[in-house]
């Protein structure tokens, strides 16, 4: 029996977060005394919504922590994994890190589903783990009614040298290290079972080399692009910034095929939800509604967000001084 694993989640990869909006309510005031004598300084943790958590140690280093986990975006469990496991690890590059070690979350309905596609989620992630230089050991499973995987992971970096989403400054272009269109090729994925190899190879591309070059080039602001889409993504980094992005819509890369998907219907919630929350702040004028919904649509393993070049690397616009309540301009 061939099984589709996307028809086994009511939603797919990043495009089931819990919208950005509700999810700053939820947080907003999580803070409180510090722990009893730490064994670091925490450098980057709930204030700004960063991609990952930061804390000092011993020796220049600072030790990164994430932790991500999704729904099936495709219906092969091997490549369900090694997206899984790419998205993952991506929190940790986009902090200018290196992951050490990752443990595997999987969450499996095991009266629907054989664990014979758990093991080949098991091994895609797995896979990728080994590409990256991370050891993955042991993790943690629950029965659950639908399937879900991902990796907690640890990392470290050099801690005057983090990528971080707060850092941005007026004059610095804007980069973006792979195309858009993720979150409604796989809605049509879902809906059709149609595969396109090109979204899967994307989103199973590690940025580590974007986070590497990034880095070397003294880059020091930057975040991933997942499941709030661009706009919410750089609404977030312009907002911890205090400056106003200007997004040149004509520079922005999409995947074949995800304009055709777009005009087909196949558009996550999730993509609708970012657009709604990002509204307010940012000027759309200059853009049709379709343009509008693929610049906030919800990516899965999208690539980093760059307040910076890098050679062969599109600039999609630039970062300048705070323009009234507007976090973005799209022209």
């Amino acid at each position: 029996m061939a099984y589709r694993l996307t028809q086994y989640a009511h939603g797919g990869g990043c495009a089931c977060k819990i919208p950005p909006g509700e999810l700053e309510d939820v947080v907003r005031g999580l803070t409180g005394p510090p722990p009893a004598q730490p064994v670091g300084e925490l450098l980057v943790g709930f204030d700004q919504g960063d991609d990952a958590a930061v804390v000092r140690i011993d020796g220049g280093q600072a030790l990164v922590a994430t932790a991500d986990f999704i729904t099936p975006v495709v219906d092969d469990p091997s490549d369900w994994g090694r997206i899984a496991a790419a998205n993952a690890l991506s929190d940790v590059y986009a902090m200018g890190g290196r992951p050490v070690v990752a443990l595997n979350l999987l969450c499996w309905p095991r009266d629907t589903l054989p664990f014979e596609l758990a093991a080949e989620t098991l091994r895609g992630g797995m896979d990728v783990c080994v590409q990256a230089g991370c050891h993955l050991a042991g993790g943690h499973s629950v029965d659950d009614p639908e399937p879900k995987y991902g990796l907690a992971v640890t990392g470290t970096a050099d801690r005057e040298r983090l990528l971080r989403n707060d850092t941005g400054r007026a004059g610095l272009p804007l980069s973006l290290t792979k195309p858009l269109g993720l979150g409604v090729l796989n809605a049509q994925h879902k809906a059709t079972a149609e595969r396109f190899e090109q979204a899967i190879e994307v989103m199973a591309t590690l940025n580590d080399a974007a986070s590497r070059a990034s880095v070397a080039a003294g880059i020091i602001c930057a975040t991933d692009v997942t499941g709030f889409g661009l706009l919410g993504h750089l609404h977030k980094l312009a907002r911890a910034s205090g400056v106003t992005a200007i997004v040149d819509s004509a520079a922005v890369p999409y995947i074949d095929g995800a304009r055709q998907a777009l005009r087909g219907g196949f558009v996550p919630g999730g993509s609708r939800r970012n657009l709604e929350w990002v509204r307010p702040h940012a000027d759309l004028s200059a853009v049709d509604a379709g343009t509008a919904l693929l610049l906030a649509d919800a990516q899965t393993s999208g690539g980093l967000l760059l307040a910076g070049e890098l050679p062969g690397v599109p600039v999609i616009g630039e970062l300048v001084t705070r323009r009234g309540e507007h976090t973005i301009i799209v022209r």
